[in-house]
């Protein structure tokens, strides 16, 4: 049986989507779930921010055989047989990283190379475009995941649309201003013919024995990254493009007739408002932990211990609201992340 995959996707760069995977990752790990976080983004913003530079520069050694996405996926793509187990990097109890790796790059033009040979039938063409697909459910199976949350780099290309087509659903991070609008326009429509091309294909995989992902990429909401109003930023230019937010995710992204007067505040397929914590990340950072693990001892002092639980209460709350569009069982085990506030 096949593990969920939620999948964190904007083509706009900036809005904060990996801090969003980082964070959901360890909530869903302290809330009971085991999870895979997976770093799909050539970027492996998602792996820096959970390991150190020492860490990573040993999983990305050669002579480690790049224990990464990209080793796992090489023995294919060097026609030497299928995909590798991959390596789990053990980040906690429930938690593992299928590590990022900055050479995925390279696989970028042959996504795009098989992706028509799969209407021909192409059996090796099916095993390429479904690598990451399957290396996914192997590291869920490997660590008895309960969900996949994974993290995309903010781009339109071929590596995003193998990682969507892995993906059974979107959340869709937004900031307020006129580029992540005009990215919910291109995104919506992208996604819909995604899904559509790879229904085609699915009709022509010529194993049957060949366990393939079904290309769902339902859409379940978006989360709102609030900027902190400054004084070269008035009030009215973020209101402006806010309040536009639910009418174009709704006809864009949906494809469906928008609803008049819909707001934020109403709208069901927002999932969340969330502040950047500005004055905390930096604290997070350095710490190699997420905002709601701080302690004094890293700095969070004074009024940033409130911001630190409000932070864990946002987070929880999320996470809640998008096990419940995904159907997901949520055990309650908040003592845990109590004790860890008061160490």
């Amino acid at each position: 049986m096949s593990r969920p995959v939620v999948a964190f996707f904007n083509n706009k760069g900036g809005v904060g989507k990996t801090s969003l995977v980082y964070h959901l990752a360890w909530m869903y790990a302290d809330l009971g779930v085991r999870v895979v976080a997976a770093d799909l983004d050539p970027q492996a913003n998602l792996s820096a921010a959970f390991l150190d530079e020492d860490r990573l520069a040993m999983l990305w050694s050669e002579n480690n055989d790049r224990q990464t996405i990209w080793g796992a996926i090489q023995p294919l793509l060097r026609g030497i047989g299928d995909v590798h187990p991959p390596h789990l990097e053990l980040i906690d109890e429930r938690l593992v990283l299928l590590v990022g790796d900055l050479a995925l790059s390279g696989f970028e033009d042959q996504l795009s190379e098989v992706w028509p040979k799969c209407l021909d039938g192409d059996e090796r063409s099916f095993r390429v475009i479904s690598a990451f697909w399957r290396v996914m459910q192997q590291a869920a199976e490997a660590h008895q995941a309960d969900l996949i949350l994974v993290d995309l780099g903010p781009n339109l290309g071929a590596i995003n649309r193998a990682a969507l087509i892995s993906s059974d659903s979107v959340v869709v991070p937004l900031s307020p201003d006129l580029f992540s609008l005009q990215g919910l326009r291109n995104l919506g429509p992208r996604l819909r013919r995604w899904r559509d091309d790879w229904q085609q294909r699915l009709q022509k995989n010529p194993a049957p024995d060949l366990s393939l992902p079904r290309g769902r990429i339902a859409p379940i909401g978006y989360v709102v990254v609030q900027h902190s109003v400054r004084l070269d930023r008035p009030v009215k230019a973020y209101q402006r493009w806010i309040t536009q937010i639910p009418s174009v995710y709704q006809s864009e992204v949906l494809h469906e007739v928008a609803t008049t007067n819909l707001s934020i505040a109403t709208d069901p397929s927002n999932l969340a408002l969330m502040k950047h914590y500005q004055s905390l990340m930096p604290l997070a950072q350095e710490a190699h932990k997420p905002i709601f693990y701080l302690k004094p001892a890293d700095g969070a002092t004074g009024a940033h211990t409130y911001a630190v639980q409000k932070v864990y209460e946002d987070f929880k709350a999320l996470a809640v609201k998008i096990a419940q569009r995904i159907q997901l069982d949520v055990p309650n085990s908040l003592l845990r992340v109590f004790l860890k506030l008061k160490l």
